[in-house]
């Protein structure tokens, strides 16, 4: 009978000190596992992540209200080409092309609607149209090399949005990679390919152009 007894005792000590070591190791890592651990993103989601939260840092104010839409280019390097010739001298160039490097975030100029997204392989290449919100404004981004994630037509778009990274598609120099940046005025009814074409850079530069 003490031999039982002596048994039994034992028995419930080993119970007791496994189950109280079991308790400190969770506590000292399960529980410190559980407070720091976050789900990491994919790199390519976090890369996407950086350069959105970048282009919104660094895009610069023009006086007009407008937001320069090249990430990085100040008002001071820009450029007005809105009246040379193009096609040989057959038309005029009516945007300013906005020089910068393969893949610098190209951001909304002004808030409105994403009205079109269309690929033209021998004009604008890779292009996003977006109506200002009053319906009287729509704001051209042409030879893009891509659009933002998620950009769909018809989407409400804010001052300095993602659209897409600068690029050389359709009719560009590939040596030259920059955004084709236009504004036409709009009436009642026109079509997002429809309006008249007003210069950019007085807007965007805060002064006339040449």
């Amino acid at each position: 009978m003490g031999r039982l007894k002596l048994i039994g005792s034992n028995l419930v000590t080993a119970t007791l000190v496994c189950a109280l070591t079991s308790a400190f190791w969770i506590n000292a890592y399960g529980g410190e596992s559980t407070q720091h651990a976050k789900v990491e993103p994919a790199p390519e989601a976090a890369e996407k992540q950086a350069s959105a939260a970048t282009a919104k840092q660094e895009v610069a104010l023009a006086p007009s209200g407008l937001a320069v839409p090249v990430a990085g280019i100040t008002v001071d390097q820009l450029t007005d080409t809105y009246k040379q010739s193009r096609g040989g001298g057959s038309r005029v160039h009516d945007a300013i092309d906005i020089m910068a490097d393969h893949g610098t975030p190209v951001v909304a100029a002004a808030p409105g609607r994403l009205e079109k997204l269309f690929y033209s392989k021998g004009g604008g290449g890779i292009t996003a149209y977006v109506r200002s919100d009053d319906g009287k404004w729509l704001y051209y981004y042409a030879h893009l090399q891509d659009y933002a994630p998620g950009l769909k037509e018809g989407q409400a778009i804010k001052r300095g949005d993602p659209i897409g990274r600068v690029g050389v598609t359709g009719n560009s120099n590939p040596d030259g990679p920059h955004l084709h940046f236009a504004i036409n005025r709009m009436a009642d009814g026109e079509k997002w390919h429809q309006g008249r074409p007003v210069n950019p850079y007085p807007l965007l530069a805060g002064k006339n152009g040449r």
